[in-house]
């Protein structure tokens, strides 16, 4: 059965790509035409009674005594969260880095060591879910709104993301639970609520959990799905101009694929994610890199309009703070450091010391912001994209990913092609990996028996995400990944201790020389 859906798979896809455009246009053309017309109700409800009641908590203005700039409350949680766990671990963002790579290349991996994942599975797996669309789409948006100014938050903010990602993830670790079939559950809403009945406050830890839950189901649902088809049939559909007039093809077709993957956990999840994430990056980092250097004079200039417009920035854009919100904000949405989500992914790692696998985990938000987002910042500022006059449609309407199609095409004339699939399966490698870590919340707030459930509401959505508007989903999806944050972060001030102790053991140990080599 594998087999034959290797094959039958991009024979569906090449015959959905560039048959349906000239058979269905013409045999079907009126019924498609009044499927679109059935959804478009959908757009004004999700807007007024979804949206808008959400965000008037999650993004309450602290600056409430000013009108001209505001400051999400989200955005400040998760920049002190992010100072105050860079102190607390002593920069190991930092001293840890190096040691990192080493883990992830193997030096120090014992296949005997209890998990179901290697240390690079994990985090690539973990890495699916935030290299993506955030990357391309996300970064665009930021650039757009907040000028080129917006990208120095954005790296600021991944170098601090990567000591939370690994408080995190080594609490992650650390609360584990292991199946009697082998299957490793883990997660904020393990260490929220049994971290703090440790601690004395059983009902705070259970609060925190549920309430982390649901909202990673909504972040699972919107930013890790519907946002990632939405801004991938954006891109495509500047290539395929079919897929732009009848964007529910689209979805029902990812729906299709996203649903052969997730039924095989987080074993099928990952082996798929292995392979996607390093040859998409790649492709996707050799054109930046192309485009760098092919303007490679320019790049200082660039480095200069982003520090002075982070400082210094026009008054169209809000002021500093202003800048700094919007660079914070993509950059959380991006790289998730703070919301929790990783730390199911890095969870089911094989590692003998928690801490070990949190130190693999600070790996992300480096790579996530601090390269492959500012790779595509550069290419919008240095190509002027960010506020050429011929793509203001495109930042009206939030569709960053054609943004950057748009960007990448004008230095590349054939790239769109290439950057359209890399889209699409950065778009699937997120979603898959999302899809994992909304079950895994769903099923600890409603038991195993129930998983079939959540996996047919997420391949709903998948759908849903082709017929929504950019502005509807982008919102959501923030609303959804910034919320995890509260409840994340405010149960792991309770348990730093903790978390710095166990670091300070695998430390001493690694500089004593305990732990063997493999590599």
């Amino acid at each position: 059965m594998a087999k034959r859906l290797r094959y039958f798979l991009p024979t569906l896809f090449a015959c959905l790509f560039f048959l349906a455009p000239t058979v269905v246009a013409e045999e079907a053309g009126g019924i498609l035409d009044r499927v679109n017309e059935f959804f478009e109700p959908l757009h004004e409800f999700w807007g007024e009674w979804i949206n808008a009641p959400i965000g008037r908590v999650f993004f309450a203005d602290v600056l409430f005594f000013t009108d001209e700039v505001t400051l999400p409350l989200a955005v400040i949680w998760l920049v002190v969260g992010a100072i105050f766990f860079t102190v607390r671990m002593n920069f190991i963002n930092l001293r840890g880095f190096r040691h990192a790579i080493e883990v992830v290349r193997g030096k120090y991996s014992n296949p005997s060591d209890k998990g179901e994942v290697s240390h690079f599975q994990a985090l690539s797996a973990a890495l699916s879910a935030t290299v993506g669309l955030g990357n391309i789409a996300g970064v665009a948006i930021a650039v757009s709104i907040g000028g080129p100014g917006a990208t120095f938050w954005m790296i600021l903010a991944g170098f601090l993301g990567m000591s939370t990602k690994f408080t995190e993830c080594t609490l992650g670790q650390m609360y584990r639970q292991t199946r009697p079939d082998g299957r490793v559950m883990g997660g904020a809403m393990h260490y929220l609520s049994k971290g703090l009945a440790e601690k004395g406050m059983p009902r705070l830890g259970k609060f925190l959990a549920v309430f982390f839950v649901f909202l990673c189901i909504g972040g699972s649902l919107a930013g890790g799905n519907a946002f990632q088809v939405n801004q991938s049939l954006g891109a495509i559909g500047e290539t395929v101009p079919f897929i732009k007039e009848y964007p529910w093809v689209y979805g029902l077709f990812l729906s299709v694929m996203v649903g052969i993957v997730i039924l095989g956990g987080i074993k099928r999840i990952a082996a798929t994610a292995e392979k996607i994430v390093p040859a998409m990056c790649g492709i996707y980092v050799a054109a930046s890199l192309f485009i760098l250097f092919k303007h490679f004079g320019e790049i200082p200039g660039a480095f200069l309009k982003i520090i002075a417009g982070a400082f210094n920035p026009d008054a169209a854009f809000g002021g500093a703070i202003g800048v700094l919100v919007v660079g914070f904000k993509r950059a959380a949405f991006s790289n998730e450091a703070g919301a929790g989500s990783a730390a199911i992914a890095h969870s089911a790692a094989r590692t003998p010391h928690p801490a070990r696998e949190g130190i693999v985990a600070l790996l992300e938000p480096f790579i996530d912001t601090v390269v492959v987002c500012t790779m595509t910042a550069l290419v919008i500022v240095i190509t002027g994209a960010y506020n050429n006059p011929e793509y203001a449609s495109l930042i009206e309407n939030d569709k960053g990913a054609a943004l950057t199609s748009k960007a990448f095409g004008g230095e590349i004339s054939w790239f769109p092609y290439v950057l359209s699939i890399a889209v699409m399966l950065f778009a699937y490698s997120t979603m898959i990996s999302w899809s994992y870590y909304g079950e895994r919340c769903w099923v600890w707030l409603f038991g195993d028996q129930t998983s079939i459930y959540f996996r047919l509401i997420f391949l709903a959505f998948v759908f849903i995400g082709s017929i929504l508007t950019a502005t509807d989903v982008l919102e959501f999806g923030d609303l959804m990944i910034l919320g995890m944050a509260f409840p994340n972060i405010f149960g792991i001030y309770f348990l730093t201790g903790k978390v710095r102790a166990s670091l300070d053991d695998y430390w001493t140990k690694l500089q004593s020389g305990h732990f063997k080599t493999y590599k």
